[in-house]
């Protein structure tokens, strides 16, 4: 699965308990009970709900959501991730206007689109991908756009289609977890394609960002985080996520360490002597949190 990287951790048996710094409220309980109705009125999913984001009730408040494509049946079945898995529906061929739709409805001036992996469909959903974002373009003149990928297993026509043809503002594809864990933690991906997939994207994003995350807590050592981003950085990589893995379910994997918030500080520290242009880096950051910044903020690095 691309999309989630982190979730929130449900009251159920086999849970760890949180540390003080990991415990967030749930808000705007109205703002998401409208959004949601919307979202079900033109047949939408959001990665926020099925990923089970901690930031979901925030985000939602302000209007912002991370939008998945083509359902909420993913093909794969990675340990960290809640979005159940199976054999998807068909594509709605109606799916990129309604995405346009409900971005011009929520008034967006930045979107995350997103989705399950799709290996059962021949170019994995890049097409799709593509015709998505050039819907919202057309109505949507000034909304930026950030794709959130799957690995499409290293189709370079699949990843030519979605970032010339599609032209997304930022291209962003997870490598998720450090080299050597990644056949614990992800279904199918693998961590050497990943950075390839992001190479790749980096030739046909001219002008444009490329972005990937990282999940932690995993059993990684803090050794190997730095190492993941001095590979993304080889592969040229601008802008990176860190945060904290939280269990979804009881089936999912368990949490290994609770990385304490200094930690964090030093993986910021890194990403700018590395010469990353934007980095967030913290417990509750995800892949699509608060990313409007990235076209709002001052640059680590020139």
């Amino acid at each position: 699965m691309t999309c989630s990287s982190n979730s929130i951790p449900l009251p159920a048996a086999g849970h760890q308990r949180l540390p003080e710094w990991l415990r967030k409220p749930l808000r705007g309980g109205d703002a998401v009970h409208q959004l949601r109705t919307e979202l079900r009125g033109r047949k939408l999913y959001t990665v926020c709900e099925e990923a089970r984001c901690p930031n979901l009730g925030e985000c939602w408040s302000r209007g912002t959501a991370t939008l998945m494509l083509m359902g909420d049946i993913c093909t794969r079945a990675c340990g960290f991730c809640s979005v159940k898995s199976g054999r998807p529906d068909a594509l709605d061929i109606n799916e990129p206007e309604n995405v346009a739709d409900q971005i011009h409805a929520m008034g967006l001036k930045h979107v995350v689109i997103t989705s399950v992996d799709r290996d059962d469909l021949s170019d994995g959903g890049s097409l799709h991908f593509a015709e998505t974002i050039r819907a919202v373009h057309r109505k949507n003149s000034t909304t930026t756009v950030e794709v959130l990928t799957p690995d499409f297993q290293n189709d370079t026509q699949a990843i030519e289609t979605l970032c010339a043809y599609g032209a997304p503002d930022i291209f962003s594809h997870n490598i998720e977890t450090v080299e050597r864990i990644t056949p614990k933690i992800r279904s199918k991906a693998r961590y050497r394609r990943s950075l390839e997939v992001l190479r790749k994207a980096k030739d046909y994003m001219e002008g444009r960002y490329t972005k990937s995350g990282i999940m932690v807590g995993l059993g990684e050592t803090s050794g190997e985080v730095v190492q993941t981003m001095k590979d993304l950085r080889e592969v040229g990589v601008e802008c990176i996520t860190i945060g904290q893995y939280l269990q979804p379910t009881a089936e999912n994997l368990r949490v290994v360490e609770f990385v304490k918030p200094e930690q964090f500080k030093v993986y910021q520290s890194v990403a700018q002597e590395l010469g990353y242009k934007f980095a967030f880096c913290g417990p509750f950051v995800r892949s699509s949190y608060m990313s409007e910044q990235v076209f709002a903020a001052e640059p680590l690095s020139t």
